[in-house]
């Protein structure tokens, strides 16, 4: 089993005109890599989540734009910001929970509108490409920095510690490191033992399994001892002691330090403040949108009944026409979490505030004046 952080989740290929994912899909037991360049296969592999991760899929939007404008034949300038508004909002519809994905895709038409005037297409196309690139080269410096601040957490609780995680979140989920996984990452690089200085248990997180096919995947591969628990096990495990702290990463933030994660996160920190057990979200700064004051504003997407029903069984594991609620995301309250970690540091409540002194601000939305 190779070591996941030796693995490339997204990156563009060596010709320069397709994205290169890791097919998540087929983890634990497969490792298989795509190419893709046509906008269907983009937005599929993102809806299908053969990428997932909120930052993960901000890597792949930002090389989606890139790959899909260096397609547009044109030499006029209106016609391609047009051509590149649709494909834009085409690709930006695939997943509307993880703010990662739009923050993305409008840097990248950002850079397109301001430059567009100064350039000659050809020209802009090379610099959408090194934009692209910099998403990815910052996403990886991001997640070490979000583990470094992590592991200082564990470092403070002592060698031995059990850490509690739900979803993936891991490199998997972005360019390299991850967020909720880096902080075990960053403890292997300071010398702990993986089989003693930490135990790593991994809610199986149904009904994708993310915990179970890739967390587990990530940290057994990692060599750290690692167990897996279905999800309506996470409360045993806590009130046995086994838990010193949880990271989970998360898909939005909202301004009061409301986030979005994948469905049934919420349930994990309620069972924390119970037991009273640091519970920390591991979010970059891109993840926080501050245009929303708390989750009740978070769109959360409703996926197929199948995925519940039928998906991992060889026979349906439910009765034929039953009605199948199917959430991918549910909101945590503010009020259950310990701190945000950023790679600007950890937040504390009140959440705005302390956002606000890292200097985080509402992404605006650009206004071509020219």
């Amino acid at each position: 089993m190779e070591n996941a952080l030796n693995l490339d989740t997204v990156r563009l290929a060596d010709n320069k005109k397709e994205i290169v994912i890791l097919d998540q899909t087929l983890l634990p037991n497969q490792c298989k890599y795509l190419s893709i360049k046509e906008a269907g296969d983009i937005w599929e592999a993102i809806y299908s989540l053969r990428v997932r991760g909120a930052p993960a899929i901000g890597v792949t939007g930002g090389y989606a734009y890139y790959v899909l404008a260096d397609q547009i034949e044109t030499e006029d300038k209106q016609e391609f910001i047009k051509k590149c508004t649709e494909m834009m909002e085409y690709i930006n519809s695939s997943r509307p929970t993880a703010v990662n994905l739009s923050w993305a895709l409008n840097r990248m038409h950002d850079v397109m509108l301001n430059e567009i005037h100064n350039m000659s297409i050809s020209q802009l196309k090379v610099r959408l490409m090194e934009e692209a690139d910099a998403i990815r080269q910052e996403d990886i410096q991001i997640s070490r920095n979000i583990g470094e601040y992590g592991f200082k957490l564990l470092d403070e609780l002592g060698k031995g510690v059990g850490i509690m995680t739900h979803c993936n979140a891991g490199t998997l989920a972005t360019a390299k490191y991850g967020t909720a996984l880096a902080p075990m990452y960053i403890a292997l690089e300071h010398g702990w033992d993986p089989k003693n200085d930490m135990h790593v248990y991994c809610d199986e997180t149904r009904p994708l399994l993310q915990g179970a096919r890739l967390s587990a995947y990530e940290m057994q591969a990692a060599g750290i001892d690692t167990y897996v628990q279905c999800d309506n096990m996470a409360s045993y495990t806590m009130k046995e002691g086994k838990v010193g702290i949880i990271f989970v990463g998360c898909d939005r933030v909202a301004a009061n330090g409301d986030f979005a994660n994948k469905i049934g996160t919420s349930g994990v920190a309620i069972i924390a403040k119970h037991y009273g057990i640091p519970f920390y979200v591991c979010a970059p700064s891109s993840t926080i949108d501050m245009t929303l004051e708390s989750g009740d504003e978070i769109h959360i997407e409703q996926r197929k009944g199948e995925e519940v029903t039928e998906m991992w069984y060889e026979e349906r594991m439910a009765p034929e026409g039953v009605g199948v609620v199917n959430p991918a995301f549910d909101v945590t309250d503010h009020s259950l979490v310990t701190g945000i970690i950023t790679e600007k540091g950890i937040a504390y409540a009140p959440f705005k505030e302390s956002f606000e002194a890292m200097g985080i601000k509402p992404v605006e939305k650009y206004v071509d004046k020219k």
